[in-house]
């Protein structure tokens, strides 16, 4: 009896068995089905798409029924692009300056069903969000599909001002190749984005990230987020970062040119000649 305690414990186990073939031990068809995971067993661990997120944008992983995620998200205030590297060392990169954090919980009520919950000082922004996982890569299905809806309010939904309230309607188009990598797109449109007096304006935006393994345990992420119409300030928000991961853990640290997290936030870009040290954790119950 041969026992892992990773499903990457190496790059050729992971590979699929020549036909007809046995794998060679039980640990070896355990991680050649952590590709993709079964109908049956959702819970699975896809080496690719190990988390519910990239940085601020959402994957396609599935939520087995019943279970539940936490993740937290941090965003340090100081500009790295502002200071010098002396300075920035001065206050550990932003360690000093304060920073906009976030929580979120989700929860599958019923099969391929996600909801989530977040919520973020940043206005103090709450976000309601479902994700229906429609469609799993797989034969002659050659990606991932999750539609999305959510809601947030500023002030804890207590403010009724212009943008302090924003739908959203999208979804997540996902592809995997192999244990290695994993690219998105994720259409989202936004309604009231525009923070002023002037009136009710919209955000249509196109997400776009990837996220790929380097290591057994280490992956290396990227997104950006142009916007394709609407209301659309400043630059289009973008993240990038290095994670790991730990068991149920993931750990990643992230560089962005805003503070968002929610998709009106996103909607709304980021800053010129700008760059936040920051960093995620998440936690799957399963």
């Amino acid at each position: 009896l041969v026992l892992s305690t990773d499903p990457a414990v190496s790059e050729a186990a992971s590979q699929e068995p020549a036909a007809g073939a046995k794998p060679a031990s039980p640990a070896a068809g355990a991680v050649a089905k952590a590709s993709q995971p079964d109908e049956e067993n959702e819970g699975q661990l896809v080496l690719a798409e190990p988390d519910f997120s990239v940085v601020n944008l959402p994957t396609t992983l599935r939520l087995p029924r019943h279970q539940l995620s936490f993740r937290l998200t941090h965003r340090f205030l100081a500009n790295l692009r502002q200071n010098s590297f002396s300075d920035n060392l001065d206050d550990l990169f932003g360690l000093d300056n304060g920073a906009i954090i976030g929580f979120e919980f989700r929860f599958a009520p019923i099969r391929r069903l996600q909801t989530v919950v977040y919520r973020n000082n940043l206005s103090k922004t709450f976000q309601f969000s479902a994700q229906y996982d429609a469609v799993r890569q797989g034969g002659r299905r050659p990606v991932s599909l999750s539609p999305i809806v959510s809601i947030e309010g500023t002030n804890n939904f207590k403010s009724s001002s212009p943008g302090s309230r924003s739908p959203a309607v999208g979804a997540v188009v996902s592809r995997t190749f192999g244990t290695r990598l994993a690219v998105y797109a994720t259409p989202v449109w936004v309604h009231d984005t525009l923070v002023a007096n002037s009136g009710h304006r919209d955000t249509f935006f196109v997400g776009l990230a990837a996220r790929a393994r380097i290591g057994a345990k280490v992956y290396v992420v990227g997104e950006v987020s142009p916007r394709v119409s609407g209301y659309a300030p400043g630059r289009p928000e973008f993240a990038f970062g290095i994670e790991r991961r730990a068991g149920g853990h993931m750990f990643l640290l992230t560089f962005t040119n805003s503070l968002a997290s929610t998709f009106g936030q996103t909607a709304r870009g980021g800053f010129p000649d700008t760059i936040y040290m920051g960093f995620n954790m998440s936690r799957k119950f399963f």
